[in-house]
C-alpha cells in the first residue's frame, strides 16, 4: 500500500497519525477483500483551520468538521444500500483512492465528549473516510446502515468498540 501521510499539524505526531493510518487503511481495504499493495491514498493531519478552509472550498460548509475525503473515483452504489463498484486501476496504471483530511482539533473535542480513547476514534475516522474513498456513503438511510455495519466490523476486527453504541449499552 502506497499511504502518504502529510501532517501539517505536529500535534499529530503525538498520536502517530502514520500508524494510525496505516492500521485503518490497511484494515479497511483488507476486509473488503482489495489487496492493500495496489492502491494509494494520502492522508493530511490537519488542524481545524485547515479542514474548515477545505470544507468551504469544496462542500461550502464553512465549518470545521472532523474528516473529509476525496474519493479518485466515482464508485457510489446506485441502489440504495447497494454494494459501491469496485475501484479499478487506470489506463496509465493510476491506483490512487483517493485523498483523506483529518482534524486533530475536532477528533480530540469529539473523543473527550464521548469519552473515547482518541486513537480509537482516529483510526474510526480514518476507517470512515477510507470507505468513502471505496464508494460508501451515509447520506441515504440505506447507504449508512451499510457503511456503519462496515465500520464497526472493520473497528471489531482490530479489538475496538462499536462506535456508534453508547457507554450504557444501547
Amino acid at each position: 500500500m502506497m499511504l502518504d501521510v502529510v501532517m501539517e499539524d505536529a500535534r499529530w505526531e503525538g498520536l502517530a497519525l502514520q500508524k494510525q493510518a496505516e492500521v485503518a487503511v490497511a484494515a479497511t481495504l483488507d476486509h473488503l477483500r482489495l489487496s492493500k499493495e495496489d492502491w494509494e491514498v494520502t492522508v493530511l493531519g490537519c488542524d481545524d483551520a485547515r479542514i474548515a478552509d477545505l470544507n468551504a472550498e469544496f462542500r461550502e460548509k464553512p465549518k470545521p468538521t472532523n474528516v473529509l475525503s476525496w474519493p479518485a473515483q466515482e464508485l457510489a452504489a446506485v441502489e440504495e444500500g447497494g454494494k459501491p463498484a469496485a475501484p479499478e486501476v487506470d489506463f496509465m496504471g493510476d491506483a490512487t483512492l483517493g485523498d483523506i483530511a483529518i482534524s486533530y482539533d475536532t477528533c480530540m473535542v469529539e473523543a473527550a465528549e464521548a469519552g473515547k480513547d482518541p486513537l480509537h476514534h482516529v483510526i474510526h475516522l480514518l476507517v470512515h473516510g477510507t470507505l468513502h474513498l471505496l464508494g460508501y456513503d451515509h447520506i441515504r438511510d440505506g447507504d449508512a446502515t451499510v457503511m456503519e455495519a462496515l465500520e464497526v466490523e472493520i473497528l471489531g476486527k482490530l479489538g475496538l468498540a462499536d462506535p456508534y453504541m453508547s457507554e450504557d449499552g444501547s
